[in-house]
């Protein structure tokens, strides 16, 4: 019977995580088909403002909770639950009414980042910040409620109305800031698309608030604003350090050409682990309150892992930059030549991201913040070599290369977690 109950949810995890997968493929391949025709509308530099305003927006979105969205999973009752997202909606509210005081201040926060067409776009940062915030909170709704399809859903519609946006505003000739207002445009149809579909059975009861139920579950999981939301936060500054510190001392074209390698790298990478670690997160978390063996889990994960990834970029090192000037058009061979640099970082990445949920699960949030803070240094570090030399490769090549190393060194540490569960068993 034990065997049986072990058969079950290893099944269960794979059926879920390929059916995120797939959509995931799905989404994804929509985005790419279209980049070689994005590439030849676009210049370099539009991609670099589109990626100054996500970064930014980014940033804001993750404080926009204070990482309580996570915190949405973990309890057994409904009802903690149900309070957990009122808050976060909360905080969302508030964070948007802010970012609408600073509009007239556009101009000045433009200057900062040395991006005066960043001006011109800013007054659609809070609405984003908004969408994109609220759907931050109902992903880890429908992954409490197992709601895959609806997961899969939104990934999907926001990649179809993201591609015929840019695809639309580029043949119309709306260059510099049409790869912005797509964005906000795509994410806003697809959260509309999702809320519409899931409210009935999902989102009905949401509405109910208790106050005194908020004020609790802002106490008692308080730890994911103490170090969840500033771990998540230095991951992603920590991830956006090329484009915010590298912006005002290189060109928007060499910005341009980094951005759309982490772009084209990132996807696939991210597709893996977003599809693994939803369905993981929820399983591992039942698991462990049923005081279950996960060692089994992860060994095959991590075996399976290496054993398709490292042959698979092995062989794409040699290929990158043919194969990324041949499908993005002339002058972006070197987008391909950052993307074999960035491979064993990659590795890593979707390894630590996969199982990051260990770090809620046990609650050691606070040594996943630590984690991040010593990234962001070494980050910071090799970007500031390569500016002191005013040599953006060396500033990009040494950021993969730290990067590398340390999210392997965290891969270890969480696999250490594991084994020390296993023993309390």
């Amino acid at each position: 019977m034990h065997l049986d109950l072990k058969n079950k949810v290893q099944s269960e995890i794979i059926r879920n995580s390929a059916k995120l997968f797939s959509a995931n493929v799905v989404a994804q391949a929509i985005g790419l088909l279209v980049y070689p025709i994005l590439t030849r509308l676009y210049a370099p530099e539009d991609f670099g403002l589109l990626s100054l305003f996500t970064s930014i927006s980014g940033v804001l979105i993750i404080l926009s909770t204070l990482g309580y969205q996570e915190a949405i999973v973990l309890p057994k009752e409904e009802e903690e639950a149900h309070a957990v997202a009122h808050l976060s909606f909360f905080l969302i509210a508030i964070t948007t009414l802010v970012l609408i005081c600073s509009i007239p201040f556009a101009g000045q926060i433009a200057g900062i980042f040395n991006s005066p067409k960043l001006e011109n776009y800013y007054w659609l940062l809070p609405f984003y910040v908004l969408i994109v915030g609220i759907w931050n909170v109902l992903n880890y709704w429908y992954i409490r409620q197992r709601a895959y399809n609806r997961i899969s859903g939104y990934q999907m519609t926001q990649s179809f109305f993201s591609s015929g946006y840019k695809l639309g505003f580029g043949f119309m000739g709306w260059l510099s800031g049409g790869l912005i207002v797509a964005s906000v445009l795509s994410s806003l149809c697809s959260l509309i698309i999702s809320f519409s579909l899931g409210f009935k059975k999902f989102i009905r009861p949401l509405p109910v608030w208790r106050k005194e139920k908020i004020r609790q579950v802002a106490v008692q999981y308080a730890n994911f604003p103490k170090f969840s939301m500033p771990h998540s936060l230095i991951n992603y500054v920590a991830g956006q350090l090329p484009v915010l510190l590298l912006t005002p001392f290189f060109t928007a074209h060499e910005i341009g050409l980094w951005s759309m390698a982490v772009t084209l790298s990132f996807v696939p990478i991210s597709m893996l682990t977003n599809a693994l670690f939803q369905v993981l997160y929820q399983r591992i978390s039942e698991m462990v309150n049923d005081r279950r063996s996960i060692a089994k889990v992860h060994k095959r994960f991590t075996l399976l892992a290496l054993v398709v990834l490292i042959p698979l970029f092995a062989g794409l090192s040699f290929v990158l930059p043919t194969i990324t000037e041949w499908v993005l058009g002339d002058g972006w061979r070197i987008t391909g030549v950052y993307i074999r640099w960035m491979l064993p970082w990659l590795l890593c990445v979707f390894l630590c991201g996969s199982v990051g949920y260990l770090y809620s699960i046990f609650y050691k949030q606070k040594y996943g913040l630590y984690f991040e803070i010593v990234i962001a240094v070494a980050r910071l570090i090799a970007l500031c070599i390569g500016i002191y030399y005013k040599n953006f490769a060396l500033a990009v090549g040494g950021y993969a290369a730290v990067s590398a190393l340390i999210n392997g060194l965290q891969y270890i540490w969480l696999m250490r977690l594991v084994s020390r569960y296993e023993k309390s068993l």
